[in-house]
């Protein structure tokens, strides 16, 4: 696609942005701090209201701190060409959510964050809010993953029950309902269930890894009765109780937020690319890591309560190179695991 030009960007595509299903997207060389999210709207383009919104800029050339709790714009070095058939969905990469960094896409004339139309053409913007930590990025930082589809990839109810029985996608017992049901594991006898970010921290830097200590930017929470009561607006990393696996042939994205089940929002990455967890042998030995915020008021979580969905969808063919194949993939056979950033 970069060859075609149905992607372009200001530097050569590299290498390690390319993972089996997504690509990661880079920071330019500017962030605006704008006052207030928004939408592009129809007809509108990105650059034309960054003035209204804009408060100050910053370079990023050799590094600049995003502040917790302040709202940036950075234009991105990756721009599309898409031709007529295909679209395109971003999420935040997986250690971007697990530092409670709130990263969406927008474009020109979007109506709509992290996702990108048929035919467009034009440049991509990331929005970047750290929630729970200030953090060091610099041009070039990888916050976000971009992936395309063309046609209708996803699977009904019907065909993850078909995938489960041939390819044992999930831990027992098995719930399809307008996805792949999963629950949270708060049993763990004498051991954390997860981890709670604290209020008054240091600054991460995103492109350093195992550099930081647990102990200065989170505190363990244990489960009472296999219960955990979420205090408002505070950020958790929890576990899922099921291990999963995607066979190489399919993708799967976690739902983020339903509010049927509570007010709580359970993931702000949750791209699960082929061959997360995958093992010919048929052993299941990685579970999906949950970043949670609850809302409004505390709720009470209980072993084994259902906290989210899984959509699957198909690849128009399996890639060469599953994730967990090399040493970028950080968090094949993971349990209850923090980011990268931090040493144990």
């Amino acid at each position: 696609m970069f060859q075609l030009g149905i992607i372009n960007a200001k530097n050569p595509i590299t290498y390690n942005q390319i993972q089996p299903a997504s690509m990661d997207l880079r920071l330019g060389s500017t962030a605006y701090r704008i006052r207030a999210s928004f939408l592009t709207g129809r007809d509108n383009k990105v650059n034309d209201r960054i003035e209204s919104f804009c408060m100050h800029s910053m370079d990023l050339t050799s590094g600049a701190v995003l502040e917790k709790g302040c709202v940036y714009l950075v234009e991105l070095q990756e721009s599309l060409n898409l031709t007529a058939d295909i679209y395109a969905a971003a999420n935040a990469k997986s250690s971007t959510g697990r530092l409670d960094i709130l990263t969406r896409l927008i474009a020109d004339g979007g109506i709509e964050f992290d996702r990108i139309g048929r035919g467009y053409n034009g440049p991509l913007y990331a929005e970047i809010c750290p929630r729970s930590f200030s953090v060091k990025v610099r041009t070039g930082s990888k916050l976000n993953q971009l992936r395309f589809r063309q046609g209708n990839s996803i699977l009904d109810d019907a065909q993850i029950t078909r995938l489960h029985h041939t390819k044992k996608i999930v831990t027992e017992p098995v719930l399809v309902d307008d996805g792949l049901g999963f629950s949270v594991d708060l049993r763990r006898p004498n051991q954390p269930v997860g981890y709670r970010a604290k209020s008054h921290t240091g600054i991460i830097d995103i492109d350093k890894v195992q550099s930081f200590k647990v102990a200065d930017f989170w505190e363990p929470v244990f489960a009472v009765n296999e219960q955990l009561i979420l205090d408002p607006e505070s950020f958790y990393i929890l576990v899922s109780k099921e291990c999963v696996r995607i066979p190489p042939l399919y993708a799967a994205e976690m739902m983020p937020y339903i509010a049927m089940i509570g007010e709580f929002r359970v993931h702000y990455a949750g791209f699960f690319d082929p061959g997360f967890g995958w093992d010919q042998s048929g052993n299941l030995n990685s579970r999906a890591v949950l970043e949670v915020r609850c809302h409004e008021v505390p709720f009470t979580l209980e072993h084994g309560q259902q906290v989210g969905r899984l959509c699957f969808e198909q690849m128009l063919s399996a890639p060469k190179q599953l994730y967990g194949a090399d040493a970028k993939s950080n968090y094949q056979g993971q349990g209850l695991r923090l980011s990268k950033h931090f040493c144990e």
